[in-house]
Order: structure tokens, then sequence, then C-alpha cells
């Protein structure tokens, strides 16, 4: 049976997500009991920062607490050097839609979207310059181990390597043509890739060869977060969430039980953790949830607006950024644990 890729949310809203449900897995030795959300104090949000566009924002990414960037929408790129406090757009190099970025350091970043673009500064985001992918598919998230060594993933099973900057960019063998959102690397050699389908993959050789990995669901991973080479999470449709101890031979399903009435559960989009026991999830519909117990319990902050949140970046543990629809860039507060 042919795999059918499956849009991200933000793309395509005229075509339901269909996810067969998750299999609960057996509780395995080490693993706790399925978390709940629980009202919390220990998070609290500012108000919405004035981003000076309505464009939906769909990426953001910190290199430190002041300096930051954002994309998204109509080649929407935005920087701010004071924290938030105000947002400049930075000249447009394209029209296309922008879903991710990357900073290997200051001076180096990366821009990735729609029909292969990517876009590259090696000067602090002074200047923007195309780069040639040699794909036409859309181009999802990118991350990169330093200035030299990057990956991009994307539709169609699409992922794509370099090792000079991108100067040239290799298409790798995902063996899998299932719409790829997500890709984290904990080293040079050491990453995973996340999907449509229940499609997560590994590779242990930077690359060369990417493995799936079993998981009981054929929901639609949109991220992933690592802490180690062992422990890490993957989010997705329906509010999706699943852990796993084992480096990924075990994923278990810790979704959260849906309320009663059961109304359809929002997309989560993306998870990042600051050690192994603080973590964040955002999502459509403005799902927020905030843990610091590694995922036992979640909190549930109210946001200033509902809106849908695309792009999470967190400099550091107590202080984050998350942007979203009609423009939204939320700066997010919590106490130092």
């Amino acid at each position: 049976m042919p795999v059918v890729a499956v849009p991200p949310p933000f793309l395509v809203r005229s075509r339901a997500v269909f996810v067969v449900p998750a299999l609960l897995l057996l509780m395995s030795a080490g693993f706790f009991c399925p978390a709940d959300v629980r009202a919390g104090e220990a998070v609290h949000t500012s108000t919405m920062q004035d981003s000076g566009t309505g464009a939906t924002l769909l990426d953001t990414f910190f290199v430190s607490a002041r300096e930051g960037w954002v994309v998204g929408a109509g080649g929407m790129v935005l920087h701010t050097d004071d924290g938030g406090a105000t947002w400049r757009k930075v000249p447009r190099r394209t029209t296309a839609l922008l879903t991710s970025l990357a900073f290997a350091d200051a001076r180096h970043g990366w821009i990735v979207g729609g029909n292969g673009t990517i876009l590259h500064t090696n000067d602090h985001g002074t200047h923007w310059r195309r780069q040639v992918s040699g794909v036409s598919a859309t181009l999802y998230d990118v991350e990169f181990f330093d200035a030299s060594r990057g990956w991009i993933v994307g539709g169609r099973g699409t992922i794509l390597r370099t090792v000079d900057g991108g100067t040239t960019w290799e298409d790798q063998r995902s063996s899998t043509s299932a719409d790829l959102f997500g890709v984290q690397f904990l080293d040079a050699q050491t990453g995973w890739a996340v999907g449509a389908l229940g499609t997560i993959l590994v590779t242990r050789d930077g690359g060369a060869h990417w493995t799936q990995q079993p998981v009981e669901s054929a929901t639609t991973f949109f991220d992933l977060h690592f802490m180690d080479d062992t422990s890490g999470w993957v989010v997705g449709s329906q509010g999706a969430m699943f852990q796993t101890l084992t480096g990924g031979n075990t994923w278990v399903d810790r979704t959260l039980k849906c309320g009663s009435p059961c109304i359809r559960p929002p997309d989560f989009l993306k998870v990042s953790f600051a050690g192994f026991r603080t973590g964040w999830i955002i999502g459509e519909r403005g799902a927020f949830l905030h843990t610091t117990d590694a995922g036992l319990t979640w909190q549930e902050p109210e946001l200033p607006e509902p809106l849908s949140l695309y792009g999470l970046s967190f400099p550091a543990p107590g202080i984050g950024w998350a942007v979203g629809q009609g423009g939204a860039i939320l700066n997010i507060t919590a106490p130092s644990l």
C-alpha cells in the first residue's frame, strides 16, 4: 500500500488528518504512570509582543535571550536584538512560505520553506543568500550541529544533508515517502526524524542509513525532542504524546485523556525540554502545556489569546518565545528550577 503524505495543519485546513487510535503499550520498568493535566502556578506568560505583522508566523529561533528571529508566510522574516521589545522586518529574499530556521552560532543561520527554499546567512543575518537544495518539495525543519554540518527534512520523505555549510546538499535515502516534519541530531552521528503515519526514523551514522522505529500508532508526528541518546518525546496530531527511555526501541503512549464530552484534541506542533524535568508543548487553538516533573504531570496555563502556536524557542530554561497565528509572538517566562 503506498504511503499517503499528510500535510501539517498550518498548510492545509480543507483536508482532515485521520489518525488511527494509538494502542496502549504495556508499562515497562522505569516508566511511570500516564500523565495528567492540572492547573499550576509554576508558569506565567507575558502579554503578546507587537510583531508589526498579521502574517502567520511558523517558527522562531533565539541565539540568546535578547537576539532572535521569526519566519512565516509570504517570505516573512523578523528580527529582534532587544528581547522582543521591538521587531524589525528583514528585506524579503523570497515570497515562499518559510517554515523553519536554525542558527549554528550567532553568525551562521539557515531558513527553509516551500519549493525547496533554503536561505543562508554568515554575517549575523545582515544578508540572506539562496542555497541550492536540488529538490522542489516543501522543507519543514532544519537542524545544524555546527556551522558546517546540517540536515533538513521535508515532503515526500526528503532528507538533505550538508557537510560544507550548505554549499552543497546531499539528498539522503530515508526509505519512506511520508512527509517528514521534524529532525534533531544529538551529535554528528545520532539523529531522529518524525513525520506522517507514525513515522519515526533514526540514524547512527550521520544519516547514511535511516531506519524506522516501531510505534503502535499511525499518528502524524510534527516534532520531537531528545534530551540524550535514550530519553525523548514526540508530539503530533490530536494531542499525541509519546515518550521513550530506550533510544526509541520502545515508545510509550503518553497522550492525555480526552475530557467528557470529548472534543477533538488540538494538534501538538512543537515540544521543547530544558534538561530532563522541564518541558513545554504548544499547538493548535492555544494549546500550551508545561511540565516540571519530566512529564509525570502537565500544567495548562491560560494564554492571553487562544491562538494557534507553531514555533517555539527557549534560549534559557526560564525564558522563551512562541509564535503563531495572526502575527502572534508570545514571550514565555517561568521561575528558575
